[in-house]
């Protein structure tokens, strides 16, 4: 497969003046507890809450007119679900979304909210993956991958095409992993940009899929992952993105779901920003010491802030204050 920086900047004509441009925050504080200047690219604050916007409408503003009219699919445990019911609307079709019963109810009720019907199934014992092709067969639905798909990679490889824009200085590049889409769209563009940069994905220790996978340089399917950070419980990488993960990440680090926690405490007290657990794990891995990035310029991907408040109060204040504060 050819995936290259000409993919990501074709999506960011497509996404001008649709997506959000998010900020780009930074902390005296988090650069002295890290030793590194460091840069937060807030996708929190995209549309539908999480970075995965910008895939999905890359991917559906593709379709034909016939194509939207017959509606699309998607399965996701909630951002690539609000996404796509988000894109959909703007495009005039309709998603219907295939969603793990246990999704936080933030998530499920904030897709109900932009319109899309769910169709709910046991992350545990069934697969998504079974039930969306065969849902999009028989309903005649285009199946909106929450990841394996070129469109959808470019899309997300944005983020870092407007963070370089923004920190061209950048040696270090922090991103959260799950089936791999945001990282090969930004590690695409960011090694283009600046080929000296050094590309770093993070997942939970539980569901560390591509850590194992390139290390065997083959794609390694795990268990389902019991962590907090229900966004990034992939339990294998994807076909395309893996194929372009092996050639330009340069390293794999986990967090533990208390690392996870504390990243997130720090977010909300010192950068007033609100991070679900998957948004957090790149600032978890800066603050925990797993990624050495002392003297250096180093971007961090906060990939989104769906949390519902309840579970966002229930989960921080488990975080000792020392190191929360």
């Amino acid at each position: 497969m050819s995936f290259e920086l000409e993919d990501v900047e074709r999506a960011a004509q497509r996404l001008a003046g649709v997506a959000h441009r998010t900020p780009v925050v930074t902390s005296r504080t988090l650069d002295e507890r890290t030793g590194a200047r460091v840069y937060v690219k807030a996708e929190c604050f995209q549309r539908g809450g999480a970075f995965k916007f910008r895939g999905a409408y890359n991917k559906i503003s593709s379709l034909g007119d016939d194509t939207l009219r017959r509606g699309v699919l998607a399965y996701s445990s909630g951002n690539h679900a609000q996404a796509v019911a988000v894109a959909a609307a703007l495009r005039g079709s309709r998603a219907t979304i295939v969603m793990p019963e246990d999704a936080p109810a933030a998530k499920l009720d904030a897709t109900r909210g932009y319109g899309a019907e769910i169709v709910t199934y046991d992350r545990w014992t069934e697969s998504r993956e079974e039930i969306g092709a065969d849902l999009a067969a028989e309903r005649g639905l285009e199946l909106v991958k929450p990841y394996d798909d070129p469109l959808v990679m470019a899309g997300q490889g944005t983020v870092a095409l407007e963070l370089l824009e923004e920190a061209p200085e950048l040696e270090l590049l922090l991103v959260p992993v799950s089936g791999g889409g945001l990282i090969a769209g930004c590690a695409t563009a960011a090694k283009a940009l600046r080929p000296g940069i050094r590309v770093v994905g993070v997942e939970p220790e539980a569901g560390d899929d591509t850590r194992r996978s390139l290390a065997a340089r083959e794609r390694v399917r795990i268990d389902v992952p019991r962590t907090i950070a229900d966004g990034l419980q992939a339990t294998e990488p994807g076909e395309l993105t893996f194929e372009v993960n092996r050639e330009r990440v340069d390293e794999i680090v986990t967090v533990g779901d208390e690392e996870i926690v504390e990243a997130m405490a720090f977010l909300f007290d010192r950068l007033k920003l609100v991070a679900e657990p998957s948004g957090a794990v790149g600032v978890a891995a800066l603050l925990s010491g797993k990624i050495e990035a002392g003297g250096r310029s180093a971007g961090v991907v906060l990939s989104g802030g769906n949390v519902g408040a309840t579970r966002f109060a229930e989960l921080v204040s488990k975080a000792p204050a020392s190191r929360a504060g």
